[in-house]
């Protein structure tokens, strides 16, 4: 079937996205193109910070925002495509470090290297994604919200398994508290860059061991 063409009879580029595709991704976009897109969104990002806007990333991916945000849906979904690509290699490598099979101090060391040096690496992103996305969009809080709480399930489940803290209810407690301390940690780190790596990922090494060592049995 033909679109149909606007009054100076071009062909239209893009067709009218109907109201029920609004607020998430349209099906149907070609995936390259939604990859060239998030590319050009990664680069502004970098170079911007948590201020880059949606018009400098549309005329970096060469396309207009409503173009823009018809491959996304509309803004937010735009963030959440951002996060997933982001987020979910970070959380996946904390995943490794953590189910390691060395000891608990070498394995909680190489868990918070992994996650400091992956957001002081990629900051803009990351205050892009936990600062602005996540204060302007209430379900991309909540998603990100969830993978943190699942990542303390995991690491609970772990404690338990390996007899670090016998106690289900305890290891909640303790799991979740551990990863509240290191992302705590780290957002306070992103601020005070001269205080050198090994400093805090020893310091925060120590404070992890401590807190599920202070509760085993």
């Amino acid at each position: 079937m033909r679109r149909p063409r606007p009054a100076d009879g071009t062909a239209s580029a893009e067709p009218p996205v109907p109201a029920r595709t609004r607020g998430r991704a349209v099906r149907g976009r070609d995936p390259q193109r939604r990859r060239t897109i998030l590319d050009a969104a990664d680069r502004v990002i970098q170079r911007d910070g948590p201020d880059a806007s949606m018009s400098a990333i549309a005329v970096e991916a060469g396309i207009s925002k409503p173009i823009l945000y018809r491959h996304f849906g509309d803004k937010s979904g735009l963030y959440r495509a951002l996060a997933e690509r982001h987020v979910d290699p970070l959380m996946e490598r904390v995943r490794v470090e953590f189910h390691g099979r060395t000891n608990l101090r070498v394995r909680a060391r190489a868990t918070v290297g992994a996650y400091l040096g992956m957001i002081r690496k990629n900051l803009n992103l990351y205050r892009f994604l936990m600062h602005r996305a996540t204060a302007e969009d209430p379900r991309t809080r909540g998603d990100l919200g969830m993978m943190v709480r699942r990542l303390g399930e995991e690491l609970a489940e772990m404690l338990v398994a390996e007899g670090q803290v016998p106690d289900p209810v305890r290891a909640q407690i303790v799991a979740h508290a551990v990863v509240g301390m290191v992302q705590a940690a780290g957002e306070w780190w992103l601020d005070h860059p001269e205080v050198p790596d090994d400093v805090v990922i020893g310091d925060l090494t120590g404070a992890v061991v401590g807190a599920i060592a202070g509760r085993a049995g």
